[in-house]
């Protein structure tokens, strides 16, 4: 039986969790702000996310996340980004090459974290989100234990506790960056 050179890993059902999150954007003033999440009861500054429920699409778990921490309403942020998916209406054999596509809400990036001792591993898939036209007047009360908070790019980089999350953040911030204000 012929085996792959690639290195592979497979976990069966009960041994990962997908979670989604979202790094939720203010962009309706003159300096763009990003949210994070302070949780109080360790002093960490963390983005939303959560576990994604059975049946549940990736995208809807990312922005059901961000509402259900933040209170805030959003949508899916369209923006030009490079991606190694294939066009919706292209041929059926196409290179496996990175291209840039316009307005796209697919996850801008993914993080793996081994759980250790056996329980296999955490997949999160990270969106661009943006807070709707009426999120301030329309905010429904977040988890008790996080306070958000609108910061500008470079504090809000700074400001997160841990390096993968400012990863995510920075990646976030170019792509948003480079899409300018049309989303708005």
């Amino acid at each position: 039986m012929a085996q792959s050179t690639f290195v592979q890993h497979q976990f069966s059902s009960e041994f990962f969790v997908e979670s989604c999150g979202a790094v939720l954007f203010d962009l309706s003033g003159t300096e763009k702000k990003v949210c994070l999440l302070h949780y109080v009861k360790y002093n960490q500054w963390l983005l939303a996310k959560g576990r994604r429920n059975h049946s549940e699409s990736r995208k809807d778990a990312a922005l059901r996340e961000v509402m259900e921490e933040t209170g805030y309403r959003c949508h899916l942020l369209p923006v030009a980004m490079p991606t190694r998916t294939t066009p919706p209406d292209g041929p059926a054999r196409i290179s496996d090459s990175v291209r840039i596509y316009p307005d796209l809400t697919d996850p801008f990036m993914f993080t793996m974290r081994y759980l250790g001792d056996g329980l296999g591993v955490k997949l999160i898939w990270w969106y661009l989100a943006a807070l709707d036209e009426d999120a301030e007047s329309n905010r429904l009360p977040g988890e008790a234990e996080f306070e958000p908070s609108f910061l500008p790019f470079s504090e809000a980089i700074e400001r997160l506790t841990y390096q993968s999350d400012r990863e995510v953040v920075g990646r976030a911030v170019e792509l948003v960056k480079d899409c300018g204000t049309k989303n708005s």
